[in-house]
């Protein structure tokens, strides 16, 4: 993500929290996330709730920087990346996004956007590439809150806190867009729950390496998905319900799936009878990340500790966060 820093970046400060979807206020967030040219980190003068009237879709080389405040989003839909590449997305809180009638807003580069039918999820990327979402704080919307569809990948998820949702994050369009097979996606050092039913994630076609996650408990499962996902969970702490299921995979057979799974467990620590029973094609599933994309995995029981910090946090732009 370096070229969202240096030279050429405007730096915009958030000062007004209302939302005009058409024709967005200077000092306000979608303004600069539309109307603002070229690369652009966006921070926040105070703490503030943002209540968006129709989704915010995000430009490429754009930073959302919400350290130091305390920064609310809800509204419908919420923040889309559509067709964009380098968007950092860090220290927000989302939740309460509702689905959304088709409509018109303004997008990036001061053009009008038809929009569709759109769903209630917190963030989704469509058509997307590289995308860090980091140290976020996501819960209670009525879809899910985090959809990574349509070919996206090169996705980093990191440092979040997952709460209170049924549908928590999506892999993979659906079983028939086989664009998402080339899909890679690293979720690390998140926090999921409490009050998580499933998806954390759920992937279809392409390939997750799921590290050093904190799962405090699910109620239908953890890790699950469909048409042969390449999945490597590797040393996360995982805590099963005190009821219902304690397994932590779930596994759809789907038209078309030729059952080729690579869906297994490195170094993982289980606790409360929790179990991965889906271990085979150890090795198989390779992210093949280059050098600079790698990064040292920890052990699970140093999981906890670890993660302490997931969500938005609550220090200034100039100290070690």
């Amino acid at each position: 993500m370096t070229g969202n820093i240096g030279g050429g970046v405007t730096y915009y400060k958030v000062i007004d929290p209302s939302d005009d979807p058409l024709n967005p206020k200077p000092g306000t967030l979608r303004y600069g996330a539309t109307l603002v040219k070229g690369k652009k980190w966006i921070t926040f003068k105070r703490n503030m709730k943002i209540h968006l009237h129709k989704p915010l879709l995000i430009s490429s080389f754009t930073t959302l920087d919400g350290r130091g405040v305390s920064v609310h989003i809800s509204g419908p839909a919420c923040l889309i990346v559509y067709k964009a590449t380098d968007v950092i997305i860090h220290g927000l809180k989302i939740h309460d996004c509702k689905a959304h009638a088709p409509s018109s807003v303004m997008g990036p580069d001061s053009k009008v956007i038809q929009l569709g039918q759109v769903d209630g999820d917190a963030i989704r990327l469509v058509t997307a590439r590289k995308v860090w979402i980091d140290h976020n704080t996501l819960y209670d919307c009525q879809d899910g809150l985090l959809d990574v569809t349509r070919g996206t990948t090169d996705v980093t998820v990191s440092n979040n806190w997952f709460r209170n949702q049924d549908k928590v994050m999506l892999l993979g369009h659906d079983d028939g867009f086989v664009r998402d097979k080339d899909m890679r996606v690293t979720v690390a050092f998140n926090h999921f729950g409490p009050n998580c039913n499933q998806r954390m994630p759920r992937v279809r076609h392409g390939y997750a390496h799921v590290a050093n996650n904190f799962y405090q408990g699910w109620t239908q499962y953890a890790i699950g998905g469909s048409m042969s996902p390449r999945v490597k969970s590797e040393s996360n702490y995982f805590i099963a319900p005190e009821s219902g299921s304690k397994e932590v995979t779930w596994k759809k057979q789907s038209d078309g799936d030729k059952l080729q799974w690579k869906f297994y467990s490195v170094n993982d620590f289980f606790e409360n009878g929790a179990s991965f029973t889906l271990q085979k094609g150890v090795g198989g599933a390779r992210p093949n990340y280059s050098g600079d994309q790698s990064f040292s995995v920890a052990s699970a029981r140093s999981v906890k500790a670890l993660t302490s910090s997931a969500g938005a946090l609550q220090c200034t732009r100039t100290s070690v966060c």
